[in-house]
């Protein structure tokens, strides 16, 4: 057995807290019972209904659009196209109907605002659209020999390649790949907007499906030239994001410019075709690895060049690169970016962009290299093992790593597995077993928050980002009790609303890290004030007190000294006035942030059986162990790192958007031809934190884990396929076709 050595444990934190979880999710009952509104439910009062007209070619200039037809159809109020739109200030890389250009298929160009959805979409029907076409490149393939650098960054060079070469036992070069995929959570992109005029000027109301209310608030401001209060901004619930709705799509600035133009509130809300090419997707990849290594494991040379495809309206960037500069120490790197620029819709971030499918490459790669210098996998990476940042060489703030291979290999019986592929055998059945490393960067950004004491016992927590169904709700409501040391079930918490204080929008698993720091300040300033209060009541058990001496629990202020010196906080705040007493604070980056990096870190292995005649795939187990830091909650972290490694089977097996070379649309954009995992795909998940506090990344020693789940898991699923069947397939997906002619 592989002897793994623990690292020493975090520094703990000088104060613990009292952790009571709440015994379901915060939001559990409102949404079983269908209290719970997304941005498509709200009542509006005489609401009509948008429909947005897509381009159904990839490159040209409208000459044209004859909507006298459409206008006259039933229950149609406002046709809006290019030719008679308002003018607005066109913010980001969005296409709100302000020339004729059409740079992909699936390109807004129309807007048809009627009494109800069906007469929209029939009134679309007639709408006759003339273009003037141009050349257009769709095929990734075809165009890959003019590949360019990205506009910003694209390389990075450490040490002497060729020096480091040149010393190497073995060595391996392959090129992987991934493709396209598109974003479709549960809830599709939808915005209520409405428009009302004052004496203090104009003023937009929204629902939106949002990541980022914030962010929702400034686009619209400066789209239509209003003040950012100007704009209201709501979304109490958001049905899965994972990126998508991290950007402020065309769909939201024109339900907002239709509601103008018909000067009634418009509902705009995509159908699920919608959802291929205008919200973004995670781009392809195509990623040529090179490794060299010592007798003993030790990577002399770590080269990873990988191309991907990028939209001519942004240059935007899958980072597949970002984990290998950093994940293991080598003795040279070398990494490159090269984008293809095709008439498709923009990339967008996807669950952890860059990182999961680079994590595809590198770890696929490393497996062939163990077998290479038949070295166990877990062998290879600690023989490789980063103990600082290789980049600037900056400490880890917190890193447990060894820990991880060693709990999650235990569970998961790594060492019992037999290591020549193609040899373990249950009937028909080939079984094979794999492992990957999981990685992702430790990011949050300064956030505001509000504890209020009521006068009824109760406590309201406001702050100003959104649940996008991972548990923020929950973890908001549980770190204010944990702070005030009382029953959750007693906070109150309001999200998803721009009038509350702002907060940084919800991606890079920087929610939990920004927003609960905040909430952890914003109650110890409302507990201090508290006790101000009462110290400054002559009435009072603990008046004359020091504020340092007073603590809460359990719905009471007390004396630290002499527990018994106490009075119910509803006693305190009714004989002041009855007023709620509240705390509010900004958590701030730490001041030396720059002298470590942050990383959250874990292990992955997949058990598969592959049948030996049809060559069909079956994910039996999947083992994770994670080091994320403070585990806040354990339902709903555990509920986010399983979430992460189904979508890794996904793109193991099943995930791939088929572009028409012809005409730029996808080809399969339902759910009955875009494959994703159902439940009879997903066998056992076996997760587990370390839950070992970061305290230098944070207060509460916590780092943010919606991301990490996905890294590494595809790999670990193709690396146990090749375990199984002796077959290296290095095009993901892994299907039943490219198994037959490995």
């Amino acid at each position: 057995m592989i002897a793994i050595q623990d690292e020493q444990q975090a520094e703990q934190a000088p104060a613990k807290l009292d952790p009571r979880e709440l015994p379901h999710r915060y939001d559990a009952f409102a949404k079983v019972t269908g209290r719970a509104k997304y941005a498509a439910e709200f009542p509006t009062k005489d609401v009509a209904y948008g429909y947005i007209v897509q381009a159904d070619i990839p490159s040209a200039s409208i000459t044209s659009i004859d909507d006298s037809a459409a206008s006259r159809a039933a229950g149609v109020y406002n046709i809006i196209t290019p030719f008679n739109t308002p003018k607005i200030v066109v913010t980001g890389n969005v296409n709100v109907l302000q020339n004729t250009d059409v740079v992909f298929s699936g390109q807004p160009i129309a807007v048809v605002v009627a009494r109800s959805l069906v007469e929209a979409e029939q009134a679309a029907k007639l709408l006759r659209i003339t273009y003037k076409a141009k050349p257009a490149d769709v095929d990734f393939a075809k165009r890959f020999g003019a590949a360019r650098p990205p506009h910003r960054g694209g390389a990075s060079l450490r040490g002497n390649p060729e020096a480091s070469l040149a010393k190497a036992v073995a060595v391996i070069e392959e090129t992987y790949s991934t493709p396209l995929q598109n974003h479709n959570p549960m809830e599709p992109h939808a915005t209520i907007a409405t428009w009302t005029s004052g004496t203090d000027g104009e003023k937009l109301s929204v629902y939106d499906a949002t990541q980022g209310i914030t962010d929702v608030q400034r686009t619209l401001a400066r789209a239509f030239s209003i003040p950012p209060e100007s704009v209201h901004v709501q979304c109490p619930y958001t049905g899965g994001g994972f990126g998508c709705k991290g950007y402020v799509w065309s769909h939201t600035i024109l339900a907002a410019l239709a509601a103008k133009v018909a000067q009634r509130p418009v509902k705009v809300v995509l159908g699920r075709e919608q959802m291929f090419g205008p919200v973004g997707s995670r781009p392809n990849t195509r990623q040529h690895i090179k490794l060299a290594a010592a007798a003993d494991g030790k990577l002399l040379l770590t080269q990873h060049d990988t191309t991907c495809y990028t939209s001519l309206i942004s240059d935007w960037v899958e980072g597949t690169t970002g984990q290998t500069e950093l994940l293991y120490d080598t003795e040279s790197l070398s990494t490159t970016s090269k984008v293809v620029p095709l008439n498709l819709g923009m990339g967008t971030w996807m669950r952890a962009p860059g990182e999961a499918t680079g994590s595809v490459a590198l770890e696929m790669a490393l497996d062939e290299l163990a077998e290479k210098l038949n070295m166990d996998p877990i062998q290879l990476r600690l023989a490789n093992y980063a103990e600082k940042d290789p980049r600037q060489g900056r400490p880890w703030s917190s890193k447990n790593l060894r820990k991880c291979y060693t709990e999650g290999a235990e569970r998961f019986g790594w060492f019992k597995r037999n290591a020549k592929p193609g040899q373990n055998r249950e009937g028909n059945w080939l079984i094979g077993h794999g492992m990957a490393t999981a990685n992702y960067g430790a990011g949050r950004s300064p956030s505001n928050a509000l504890v209020r004491f009521l006068p009824n016992g109760r406590v309201f927590v406001g702050i100003g980002t959104q649940d996008l169904g991972t548990g923020t709700y929950t973890i908001v409501a549980q770190t204010a009790a944990d702070t005030l040391f009382m029953d959750p079930t007693l906070v109150d918490v309001k999200l998803g609303d721009t009038t509350l204080p702002p907060s940084g929008g919800s991606g890079g698993s920087t929610t939990a890290a920004s927003v609960c720091p905040a909430v952890y300040d914003a109650a110890l300033q409302a507990k201090l004030k508290l006790a101000q209060l009462a110290i400054a009541d002559a009435r009072s058990p603990l008046h004359g007190a020091g504020a340092e001496d007073l603590e809460t629990k359990d719905g009471k202020l007390y004396l630290k000294s002499n527990p018994g010196k106490s009075e119910a906080i509803t006693a305190l705040i009714a004989r002041n006035g009855n007023t709620p007493v509240e705390g509010v604070a900004k958590s701030q980056l730490p001041s030396d942030r720059d002298t470590f990096t942050s990383h959250s870190w874990g292990a992955i292995f997949a058990e598969v059986a592959v049948d030996a005649h049809t060559h069909m795939v079956q994910v039996r187990r999947m083992v994770g162990s994670y080091d994320i830091g403070t585990l806040i909650n354990q339902k709903t972290g555990i509920n986010q790192l399983s979430g992460g490694i189904v979508w890794g089977i996904s793109m193991a097996l099943y995930e791939a958007a088929l572009i028409d070379p012809t005409y730029g649309r996808t080809a399969n954009e339902n759910f009955a031809e875009y494959h994703v995992p159902v439940n009879a795909d997903v066998h056992q998940i076996d997760v587990t934190c370390l839950n070992i506090p970061d305290y230098k990344f944070n207060p509460l020693g916590a780092r943010g884990i919606g991301e990490i789940g996905i890294t590494g898991a595809a790999a670990a699923v193709a690396n146990a396929i090749y375990n199984a069947t002796g077959k290296r397939v290095r095009d993901l997906p892994i299907t039943l076709d490219k198994l037959m002619q490995a």
